[in-house]
């Protein structure tokens, strides 16, 4: 009968430690998953913003091209009407 007790109390005493050990890794673990998280969601704002300003680049570039075109009329007009002039 003492063995069948002492068997119990091991048992008992093991499963103790397994649960304190497993709890303890988990908290490990998902304080690491949320530090990844962060530094996930930091690198994903960067990316936004870096994407933000490509986007109002992208939406500027048609704007100076077409000034570019009025410029280049501009400067043939002159051209052209200075060969004439001479």
């Amino acid at each position: 009968m003492e063995s069948i007790i002492v068997s119990i109390i091991s048992a008992v005493a093991t499963l103790a430690g397994v649960i304190i050990s497993t709890k303890a890794s988990n908290r490990e673990i998902q304080h690491k998953l949320e530090i990844h998280q962060a530094v996930i969601d930091t690198k994903i704002d960067n990316l936004a913003k870096e994407v933000t300003k490509h986007n109002h680049f992208a939406e500027r570039m048609p704007v100076v091209e077409e000034q570019i075109k009025v410029i280049n009329h501009r400067l043939e007009d002159l051209e052209r009407h200075e060969r004439t002039n001479q």
